[in-house]
């Protein structure tokens, strides 16, 4: 499965403004990023570095929003989508797309503090 970058990063915008306004209100310096596949740094944050067997499909860095002190100017936290690693997984544009929308609300969880398994029922996921 294929889609060009410019298609790939219109369903991940899609997918920021399908996030309840609850929560887009309440996002704060926070940036996102569409990048092929994570960098050997960011496997390492990650605690992938070296593994094999699992295909990392987005990535939050930073503070999340219960740890942050009011510092003043601060760079954004940021959340990557990782465009070839999620078209690995995927058979049909359908399925790409729906998976970019659990992957972005799953990695905006993380931005709200949740675990990785509160992430992992935000996206939609067990």
């Amino acid at each position: 499965m294929h889609v060009s970058k410019k298609q790939f990063e219109k369903w991940v915008d899609e997918a920021i403004d399908a996030v309840p306004e609850k929560f887009r209100e309440r996002i704060h310096n926070l940036a996102f990023f569409v990048e092929d596949f994570p960098a050997g740094e960011q496997l390492k944050k990650a605690k992938l570095r070296g593994r094999k067997d699992i295909l990392l499909l987005g990535l939050y860095e930073g503070y999340h929003q219960s740890k942050r002190l009011d510092v003043g100017l601060v760079f954004p936290d940021r959340i990557t989508i990782f465009k070839k690693s999620m078209e690995m997984i995927c058979r049909t544009e359908e399925e790409l797309k729906n998976q970019i929308f659990k992957t972005v609300r799953h990695e905006i969880a993380h931005h709200f503090g949740s675990d990785e398994t509160g992430a992992q029922k935000a996206g939609g996921g067990k």
